[in-house]
């Protein structure tokens, strides 16, 4: 069974529910051995949680509620709280992380790389060879746009509805080089495309191929970043899980012979910016056909493509159960706007998101279950 695990992009927000720009004293006061377990972003904002590689689904869930928990106990120290939103539903002013690299981007990109601060979910699944990576690439991207709706965690930005399920998603493709990408077919076009980008001067280096699914230059995984950071932990574990079965099942296929679906990049871009508009509750193109259809069926054919490696992954039940959840009350996005509902503040919507994104890591909380 493949390792897998996560990356989550967490806000940090004073008692008002407003961005607050703290963490680089929260990290400065990270307790020795948690060293790899958090980082900085670009934005002070921002703070990282990283699990380690897991087999099994309890024990990925028991790492995330565990970074959540470290980063919220770091951030009280500082007057701020640690929260699973995807985008600030109030307004902020972002304040750059003093870095080399992060000053030349300031420098360079503008508003661009000033403005923009966004929480995201970076899901690796181990493999065996970058050939594998390349293959694996090749066939899970038509099924990234129904990731990205069920993930869909940022409705509001700055105090505003943006009519969005994911604005994160519009806000991140400012980049330049963000988005899905055509098949490969080997690994030499993998590596020349990579090149070919780098070579035009638009982008510093490797590290700014921001591209929803990658062959990650650190590690022999698949890193698939198309996704919000999910406001419910338990989301977060049915993600990963998926995104493993998709592995499991590319892999699976190319050992087959099975060719990548011919669908181009350019179709799959107008799905992910359906996917956002409307997440779990609305229309989406079929990752099969490419065709006209709802998110409720993308998402009956992403269960049925990878019911296998779920069953062989012992993650079968486990996504039913958080599939249901999530058409049930919308995911984030549809939890943001129900807390916003009820008193009609947008202050009510921040802290109901620190209720969700901690409740988890509650003494006897047993919401979870494998």
């Amino acid at each position: 069974m493949r390792t897998f695990g996560v990356e989550e992009e967490l806000l940090l927000v004073d008692e008002r529910g407003v961005a607050t720009p703290v963490a680089p004293f929260a990290l400065a006061d990270a307790p020795a051995g948690f060293e790899d377990r958090l980082g900085a972003e670009i934005q002070q904002e921002m703070i990282e949680t990283q699990t380690r590689p897991q087999l099994g689904a309890d024990e990925l869930f028991a790492d995330i509620v565990e970074g959540r928990t470290l980063a919220d106990t770091l951030a009280r120290r500082h007057g701020a709280r640690a929260v699973a939103v995807a985008m600030s539903p109030l307004p902020l002013r972002p304040h750059a992380t003093p870095d080399p690299r992060y000053d030349q981007m300031m420098e360079r990109y503008g508003l661009t790389a000033k403005g923009t601060l966004v929480c995201g979910c970076h899901v690796h699944v181990a493999i065996h060879s970058r050939e594998e990576g390349v293959a694996v690439l090749d066939r899970i991207r038509t099924w990234l746009p129904t990731l990205l709706a069920l993930s869909a965690n940022s409705p509001f930005v700055g105090g505003v509805d943006t009519g969005h399920a994911s604005y994160r998603f519009v806000a991140w493709h400012q980049w330049q080089s963000a988005g899905p990408t055509d098949v490969f077919g080997s690994v030499d076009a993998y590596d020349s495309f990579e090149r070919l980008l780098v070579e035009t001067g638009v982008i510093l280096d490797k590290a700014m191929l921001y591209l929803d699914a990658r062959v990650s230059h650190k590690q022999p995984t698949v890193e698939v970043r198309v996704a919000d950071v999910c406001l419910d932990a338990r989301d977060t574990v049915v993600l990963a899980a998926l995104v493993r079965a998709l592995v499991d099942t590319a892999v699976d296929e190319w050992r087959s012979g099975v060719a990548p679906l011919p669908i181009p990049s350019a179709a799959l871009r107008l799905a992910e910016w359906q996917a956002a508009l409307t997440g779990v509750g609305g229309m989406l193109p079929h990752p099969v056909s490419g065709r006209e259809g709802t998110a409720v069926a993308a998402i009956d054919a992403l269960l049925a493509h990878t019911a296998g490696a779920l069953q062989a992954n012992g993650d079968l039940a486990l996504v039913r159960r958080g599939v249901v959840r999530i058409l049930q009350n919308g995911g984030g996005a549809g939890r943001q706007r129900a807390a916003l509902q009820r008193r009609g503040r947008m202050a009510d919507v921040v802290a109901e998101a620190i209720a969700v994104t901690h409740v988890a890591g509650e003494e006897g909380d047993d919401r979870f279950v494998a």
